[in-house]
């Protein structure tokens, strides 16, 4: 459930203060009062979490003043002024600095709880935007997405944010599906140039004569872009598909480079996807262009070796898919499960979220089995899988986790809920959660 909002209440006369404060408490707002102008600016900043309501009329600093002042701190805090009877020219002048809305006395109650839910509505969207610019401008949020537990995923965070650091190109590599552009979008947020431009050119999409104007320029008059080299000035410039470069492109490219200097006035990040058997970026680019890059690498893990990610993925996407469609997520069997894990997975996480969303509108029909889309994407996989190269321990260890995982957060974090429906004492429970690394404030 979300945080009560808060409200601060500014008005010199006690008996005004105490039942708009009572009136709101019952609407279940979080109310602070003020007896002065002053005295509320001790408390009221930018980010403060709620909304104000402010008598005009009062001793020292009256209602217009504090107004301005607050909207000089925080133009999108919403104010509400409380009016005189007929005070139409005091009504005009809050509006026109900034007030959210404004009452007349004698107001009705019920209005004032309907602008309060109005206004408290507008402070919650403000303040979520603004946290969600700052996970973003951190790169927070885009790390967040490399969901995994395994030793693979724990190196590749590792790696990003040491990387992301250091100011040099850098070469990402890897299988089809496995998430090469998402970790550029990462690199480039948490490091130094989170604030610049960030350009994507995909080489593969484009003719060389084309692609080499969108790098290189000239561009036409009517062309509204700069070339991808100017426009990514001082940022980063993600160049997929690096092998799709002709030799004579690879020349110009290097060639930019060996003038730019160290550090880089533009980073390059250059992705290779590479699905010819036997070849790798070292084969297909000139071996100059190849060390320039490579000097900084990053090798993203197929999806087949990250283990029990693959079920926490699932899980994950399922949940995403099932909120979108308006169903209950599918559960997963323990031969479902071991099934998953041994999947080949060629398409990696991109194959993956095809299957979570397949099997989510599967479950909706109420008919089919995750075992039957698996065996559609891999005709060659039998019915009944085996534990050919892991140990049985690994896959039942695997399976529990889920399942506990899966069984929090469908009761929020209630360990009774979880004790009950999983038949498990206490003790037990968490003990596995421990082993797990599970806890509890994760699904609250």
């Amino acid at each position: 459930m979300a945080q009560a909002m808060k409200i601060a209440i500014v008005d010199d006369e006690q008996d005004m203060r105490q039942s708009i404060s009572q009136w709101l408490a019952l609407s279940g707002y979080d109310t602070e009062t003020f007896s002065s102008a002053e005295d509320a600016l001790k408390v009221l900043g930018p980010d403060y979490p709620g909304i104000v309501i402010s008598d005009i009329k009062m001793p020292g600093m009256d209602g217009i003043q504090l107004l301005k002042k607050l909207m000089g701190a925080d133009s999108t805090l919403p104010v509400i002024m409380i009016t005189g009877h007929g005070d139409v020219p005091m009504a005009v002048e809050a509006m026109r600095v900034g007030a959210f809305d404004f009452l007349e006395k004698p107001f009705n109650p019920d209005r004032m709880s309907e602008l309060a839910k109005r206004a408290s509505n507008a402070r919650r969207l403000t303040l979520d935007n603004r946290a969600l610019r700052r996970e973003l401008s951190g790169g927070t949020q885009i790390m967040n997405k490399l969901i995994g537990a395994s030793p693979v995923m724990e190196r590749l965070r590792e790696d990003i944010l040491d990387l992301g650091q250091a100011d040099g190109h850098v070469l990402i590599d890897g299988e089809t599906g496995t998430g090469k552009t998402l970790v550029a979008h990462a690199l480039h947020a948490v490091g130094s140039r989170a604030g610049k431009k960030f350009v994507l050119v995909s080489c593969a999409a484009l003719e060389e004569e084309v692609l080499s104007k969108r790098l290189f320029g000239p561009m036409m008059p009517e062309d509204a872009q700069l070339p991808a080299i100017e426009e990514a000035r001082g940022g980063t410039l993600v160049l997929e598909d690096i092998e799709a470069l002709s030799d004579t492109l690879q020349a110009r490219l290097l060639s930019v480079m060996n003038d730019q200097g160290t550090p880089a006035e533009t980073r390059i990040v250059a992705i290779s996807n590479l699905q010819e058997a036997g070849k790798t970026s070292e084969d297909v680019l000139r071996p100059d262009l190849f060390y320039r890059l490579a000097a900084l690498r990053i090798t993203m893990p197929p999806l087949r070796q990250r283990g029990e990610d693959i079920l926490t993925l699932f899980t994950r996407l399922s949940e995403q898919f099932a909120e979108e469609y308006g169903c209950d997520a599918p559960q997963v069997s323990a031969q479902e499960a071991a099934q998953l894990l041994q999947a080949p997975w060629p398409g990696n996480v991109r194959q993956l979220i095809n299957i979570a969303e397949r099997a989510v509108l599967q479950s909706r029909r109420g008919s089919g089995t995750i075992a039957s889309l698996l065996m559609s994407d891999h005709e060659e996989m039998q019915p009944v899988m085996t534990t050919e190269g892991k140990p049985l321990k690994e896959y039942v260890e695997a399976f529990e986790r889920m399942l506990i995982d899966n069984t929090m957060r469908r009761h929020k974090g209630s360990i009774a809920s979880v004790m009950d429906e999983l038949c498990l004492p206490r003790r037990t429970l968490n003990e596995k959660m421990a082993k797990y690394g599970l806890q509890r404030s994760d699904y609250l």
